[in-house]
């Protein structure tokens, strides 16, 4: 069976945004939270986790476990959302309201991730 076109588009939004963390990984840490160690090495294991749930939502055998994978990654970084809307700083020039409109859009996510479980 082919999988919807959505699907894919979700595999490659995950792809891309995980390469991104390896192309640009400053404009990550700048929003890591202070209080988690060893930024560089975290945002290039988001990275890589990315990536690798993202290829994993286009075959069946490991679609399942991908969106497992995506909603929990998806609600550890509510952590950094939250952190970002702490200060002024910790915004990073993101404007406030695109801020708190992240959270809801983060839910929506985990709700896509979920529609596909088999």
């Amino acid at each position: 069976m082919e999988n919807p076109w959505h699907l894919y588009l979700m595999s490659f939004m995950y792809i891309f945004a995980g390469i991104m963390h390896f192309v640009k990984p400053k404009m990550y840490m700048r929003i890591m939270p202070r209080y988690l160690p060893s930024h560089k090495q975290l945002v290039l294991l988001s990275g890589l986790a990315e990536i690798l749930l993202g290829i994993g939502l286009l075959f069946t055998s490991t679609r399942n476990a991908s969106i497992y994978g995506i909603a929990i990654m998806l609600l550890i970084f509510l952590l950094v959302h939250f952190y970002m809307l702490s200060s002024k700083k910790a915004a990073a020039g993101i404007s406030r309201w695109i801020l708190i409109a992240r959270i809801p859009l983060q839910l929506v996510l985990i709700w896509w991730a979920l529609f596909y479980l088999i």
